[in-house]
Formats: C-alpha cells, structure tokens, sequence
C-alpha cells in the first residue's frame, strides 16, 4: 500500500464519497476513485475545485490532511482532524515542554542530515560535494554558525546551473522556483500526514519561528527530504526540449512520486513516506522520553543506475 497524494489541480473538480472510496468527477462524470487507506493527504490547487461537508469530515475520521494552496502553489491552510491518534494528548503535552538544549540537538540532527543529503544528490549528478560533506562535521547544537544557509550557497548553483541560466532560488520566482515550490508542497503533505500520525501538533516546531505558520514542525521535518525533490525537478527541467516553463501533467506525476522513493535506512531501503512517518515517530518518543535521536534515512537507494562519479 502506498500513501498517494491526491492533487487537484483543476477548477472545476468536485470530490464526493463512494463507499470505502474517494470519487472525483467532472460535470457529474467520474475521473476516479482512490481508496481511503492508500491516502497520505489531498492538496488543493484548483480554485473551482469543491468538496461537501461530508468529505471533509470523512478524511478527517481517516487522518487525513487537506492542503489548500495560494496562487504561488505553497499551502495557505490545512483541514486538519483533531482527534485520531490514542495518545495525542501526552505526546502534545511533551511535545510543549520539550527543553529548548534538546530541540537545539534535534535541530542540529535535521541539518546535518539535509547537507548529508545535499553532498548525496550532488555526487550522484556527478558535482563535487566534498566541501558540504566536510561542513557536516561542522554544524554544532542550534546550528549557530548557519551551516544550513552556507550549505545552500554552495548548493543551488552547482544543483542548478546548469538546468536554468541565471538559477538563484527564490520561491517568489517562476520556472524552477516555481517546481521546487510545488514539489516541496507536495513533501510538505506528506510530512503533515506523519505528524498527524504520530500524535505531534503542527504548530510546536522543533527550529522554525515564523509568525502565523500551522505547520512549523511540517518545515522542520521535511528538511532533509528536500534535496530529493531538488533531484527530481533537476532531472526533470534537463530532460525538457526547452527552459522550464508550466510543470506538465507527467512532471506532477514524477514529483509527487517522490515520496515513493526508497531511501537507504538502519531498516533497509524504504520509501521516503515512510522514512517521514518513522521520523515523526522516533521524535515523539523522544518528547515522551522514550528515545534520544531521531530516526533520519541514510541516503539514496540507486536502483538500476550507478552513482555518476
């Protein structure tokens, strides 16, 4: 069973239920149907798009997030259940009062892990990395020094410069910015869904401090992910005909299968959804007590390629 990512993305969508199913239809014509258990969130493009009362309530009762987007395809609010998980309110209550040293540690996993992560993606397109691999030794509790911003400087223009003329992320840009934007909402799904799943509250984040954001804890967690995104939408635009432009259906298909890909675990190889789910477990544990270092992936499982050198 797979944790599929339901985009809609057209206006005139509408969503109902079918028994054990999700329909979605088109001027009263049926486009499909998804089984609830093979849900891992829905994301909302579409501005015309609709759903009734009764579907909200049912993905809720499933632990299933609804993301709705602005016009620059990030997510703007979330139809989050509010109940759902057996020990929900000790994992919150720990989660509140989890000491800022231990969340300055945690922090400091999650970035090594993300230019772990960086180094991985940019060797395996045949970039040196080895200045990244080194500055994970560097990254200290809290990350005071901003690693994960110096990482990044070295990061997008080797990830990128040769896919887009002039690439400097800005997610406020269109042409790449604008893919990475929607790949990252999809990630940003997914990682919602983990959270839920184990008990977490959205908004206690772990590093993040941005005024007026109901899922800091979602930007916490879905650092070290990222930069499987970055591949994917890299290997994209280099396979175009032409400079990037409006994502195609295909394109979509290929980043929301993203969180399909298998990563390399202490578990074995497991998809990236899993590997998002385990994290949020592992840190849930951790404000319970119950463990002390998160459950991060350790890279890239290449299936049938080499590793370019």
């Amino acid at each position: 069973m797979q944790n599929r990512i339901v985009e809609i993305a057209s206006d005139d969508i509408h969503l109902s239920l079918l028994r054990g199913f999700l329909k979605l239809s088109r001027d009263g014509n049926e486009l499909g149907r998804i089984a609830f258990p093979d849900i891992g969130g829905v994301v909302v493009r579409g501005y015309g798009a609709s759903l009734s009362l009764n579907v909200a309530a049912r993905l809720a009762d499933e632990n299933i997030p609804v993301i709705l987007c602005g016009s620059d395809q990030s997510p703007a609010s979330v139809i989050w259940p509010i109940s759902g998980h057996h020990a929900q309110g000790r994992i919150m209550q720990s989660q509140s009062m989890l000491p800022r040293p231990k969340r300055k540690r945690l922090w400091q996993s999650l970035v090594k892990a993300k230019i772990s992560a960086q180094a991985e993606v940019l060797e395996a397109e045949g970039k040196a990395a080895s200045d990244l691999r080194f500055m994970v030794g560097d990254v200290r509790s809290g990350d005071p020094d901003n690693n994960e911003a110096q990482a990044a400087r070295k990061y997008w223009p080797r990830m990128m410069g040769d896919a887009e003329e002039h690439f400097t992320r800005d997610s406020a840009s269109d042409g790449l910015n604008a893919w990475l934007n929607y790949g990252y909402a999809v990630l940003r799904a997914g990682a919602a869904r983990s959270i839920l799943a184990a008990g977490l509250h959205p908004s206690l984040s772990i590093h993040h401090e941005s005024r007026g954001e109901a899922l800091r804890l979602a930007s916490d967690i879905m650092e070290p992910f990222r930069p499987w995104v970055d591949l994917t939408v890299r290997r994209l635009a280099l396979g175009q005909s032409k400079p990037p432009s409006e994502l195609g259906r295909d394109d979509k298909a290929a980043i929301i299968d993203v969180l399909n890909l298998d990563l390399e675990t202490t578990h074995g190889a497991s998809p990236l959804q899993t590997c998002l789910n385990r994290l949020c477990q592992s840190y849930a544990r951790i404000c319970l007590g119950e463990q002390h270092k998160l459950d991060l992936p350790i890279g890239l499982v290449f299936k049938n390629e080499r590793r370019a050198k």
